[in-house]
């Protein structure tokens, strides 16, 4: 059998070492490369071209299956995940017959998944795992909505920037574009604001107008037509929005919304 390059993508050094471990009494693997995060892991998958990639779940930046969005299930590996306590994932890789290892990695189940991986690749087109990578995406989805995202990842002239949903302020549309204002930054999303405002969470961020979609807490003030944010931006207010902003604002535990008389 040809050798198969695998791409080892965790952000604990003593589990990348593991796998190196594991896998080396199987001449057929070759590990060509390791990543700490998840943009470290979409620059090597480009550079090395890897035939399989062991997927850490939990890391920094981006997660595993930001790292699935981001690079596009058809241009994605075989994939082992790898999860320490997440029994969604877990679920959510039976269901859909992805492989997973869970941490501690035990070296039964670990041949166990390296003879699969062989199979799959013998067996099993670029279609049909982009499939099972994009029911696996569909059902991750759902349940994260629930929540809303907690990240988001936007393209730099520097490379793949991740924008904690928690620091954006508020966020204006520009044609196909997104424009996530961070502090005194702006970044821009290609993302239209309805697809957008359905991955936010619901608690945290309200639609303001078709342009304008912003973080409750940052609102310092609503007037008739708009808000004043806490930096001093003001965001035009939609008439049939703002009964609904209102309500949503007067529920806010922490402090006593200011409003000038209609």
């Amino acid at each position: 059998m040809r050798s198969i390059r695998v791409l080892v993508a965790d952000d604990e050094p003593l589990a990348r070492r593991g796998v190196r471990q594991l896998l080396a009494p199987h001449p057929d693997m070759t590990v060509v490369g390791e990543s700490r995060n998840g943009p470290e892991t979409l620059r090597a998958l480009d550079a090395l071209q890897p035939d399989l990639l062991f997927l850490d779940i939990q890391m920094p930046e981006m997660d595993g299956f930001e790292v699935l969005r981001a690079r596009g299930v058809e241009r994605m590996p075989a994939v082992v995940f790898v999860t320490a306590h997440d029994q969604f994932a877990v679920r959510a890789f039976e269901a859909h017959a992805l492989d997973y290892l869970v941490k501690p990695l035990q070296i039964a189940r670990f041949e166990a998944a390296l003879e699969r991986v062989r199979a799959r690749l013998r067996l099993m087109d670029a279609a049909d795992l982009a499939g099972r990578l994009t029911a696996l995406l569909a059902a991750e989805r759902a349940e994260r909505e629930k929540k809303g995202v907690e990240r988001l990842v936007v393209s730099t002239p520097a490379g793949d920037a991740v924008i904690p949903a928690a620091d954006i302020d508020w966020i204006g549309a520009d044609d196909y574009y997104a424009c996530l204002h961070v502090g005194a930054k702006v970044y821009l999303l290609r993302e239209p604001l309805s697809s957008l405002e359905t991955r936010l969470d619901p608690a945290r961020f309200a639609r303001v107008h078709r342009a304008a979609i912003v973080q409750l807490d940052r609102v310092r003030e609503l007037r008739e037509q708009e808000v004043v944010l806490r930096g001093g931006e003001r965001i035009p207010v939609s008439r049939r929005r703002r009964a609904t902003l209102e309500e949503r604002l007067q529920r806010r535990p922490e402090e006593r919304l200011r409003q000038r008389p209609r």
